[in-house]
């Protein structure tokens, strides 16, 4: 699911978020670093794409989005009310000759969905939709991913391996919640959750959707119950900042269950996208670059992220530990990867396919209304997507 789902939320253990939980899992960084590519470095925009490209996330800043803010010189001007950050858009250090403007989502933007902000606002160039997201709303409000910068979701279910020592998959949790009279919490209206139950991964009777992204019941619970998280940060933050657990966790990603969502892809409205189409034919390339920079070499970066969360003082805590955790989860977990084709951002056809077929029953049950006879290539393109680009990791 998308970050806005995710609750503000002060604790009194430790001040953390559902989004801080989700991205907080930081730690050390990983030596095997893939190189920076020198490319980038002469790319002019202007004159093909808007003087200011408008970028709408779904969350605070976080690592997950480190592409994003690499695209900042270290020059950047921040607004604070409004939770945005601009300044001259980079290419391999050098200016575009556009800016952009990168807009923070969740609380900035009233825990408005990033679709639906997109259509409020004709100047945001391209915002994160994630594609269940995008098939939900494929009638009325149509969107076309052209970047995937993260290729699976670290989307996960977490439970005490010290309760649940012989459990490895969320299927086996079921069975052992069952047993236990324990539950699952999590985000009500969660899709994922109604693939998990309609497909007989996970009892309807152990799902709870209360969590309201503490942690407190789940501390409360001690090991018996299990819940919702993300996994570039719950293990962290669980074990090294919630002081009232302060022990490692299991999980399985919601993705290997069979669930194989593009988290946060980086899409336009639909109807925009022929109008948009020479710019995307240069920006995108830049994109899929800054984010082998960014995990070439995130620190920079990072430091960015951590004075925006501090500059918007939203509730959010993020920090550096967190966000080093983040960028080696998303390469150990193949969160960020190349996928089968060897080159960053692209998506595929017969997953798309497959996400498609699992939703359009979770949402029509639910009273949504999708484009008739919804295909992949409504969904997305891979057109602008350079194939030399590569994280090489």
């Amino acid at each position: 699911m998308p970050r806005t789902s995710r609750t503000l939320t002060a604790l009194g253990l430790v001040v953390v978020t559902a989004a801080a939980l989700s991205a907080c899992s930081a730690g050390p960084s990983d030596d095997a670093a893939p190189q920076a590519a020198a490319s980038g470095s002469g790319v002019d925009l202007s004159g093909v794409c808007p003087a200011t490209v408008v970028i709408q996330t779904d969350w605070n800043p976080e690592a997950e989005h480190g592409h994003a803010y690499q695209l900042l010189s270290d020059d950047y001007t921040v607004d604070a009310d409004q939770k945005t950050v601009t300044s001259d858009l980079m290419a391999g250090g050098q200016p575009t000759g556009v800016k952009v403007e990168i807009r923070a989502g969740g609380p900035a933007i009233g825990f408005n969905t990033v679709t639906s902000q997109m259509y409020q606002d004709d100047d945001i160039t391209m915002g994160y939709v994630t594609t269940d997201v995008a098939v939900q709303n494929s009638a009325d409000l149509p969107t076309t991913a052209v970047f995937a910068e993260n290729d699976i979701s670290p989307q996960m279910i977490m439970w005490d391996p010290e309760t649940y020592p012989d459990v490895t998959t969320i299927e086996e949790l079921g069975k052992e919640l069952a047993k236990d009279d324990g539950v699952v919490r999590y985000f009500s209206g969660a899709a994922y959750m109604d693939y998990l139950i309609g497909n007989d991964i996970l009892p309807e009777g152990v799902t709870d959707g209360s969590y309201d992204g503490t942690p407190s019941k789940f501390v409360v619970s001690q090991g018996k119950d299990a819940q919702q998280g993300f996994a570039t940060a719950e293990p962290f933050v669980y074990e090294n900042q919630v002081s009232a657990w302060g022990k490692p966790l299991e999980y399985q990603l919601i993705n290997d269950t069979g669930y194989p969502i593009y988290p946060e892809a980086m899409a336009v409205k639909t109807g925009d996208l022929e109008e948009l189409s020479p710019c995307l034919e240069k920006l995108v390339p830049v994109l899929q670059q800054a984010d082998v920079d960014y995990f070439a070499s995130p620190e920079a970066t990072n430091e960015k992220i951590v004075d925006l969360v501090e500059q918007y003082d939203t509730g959010w805590v993020y920090d550096a530990d967190v966000a080093a955790y983040a960028v080696k989860q998303m390469k150990a977990l193949g969160i960020a990867t190349d996928g089968d084709n060897g080159y960053v951002g692209d998506m595929d056809e017969e997953r798309m396919q497959k996400i498609i077929d699992l939703d359009t029953e979770i949402f029509e049950a639910q009273g949504s209304t999708l484009k008739e006879g919804l295909a992949p290539s409504d969904l997305y393109t891979n057109e602008f997507l350079d194939d030399s680009i590569s994280l090489g990791f």
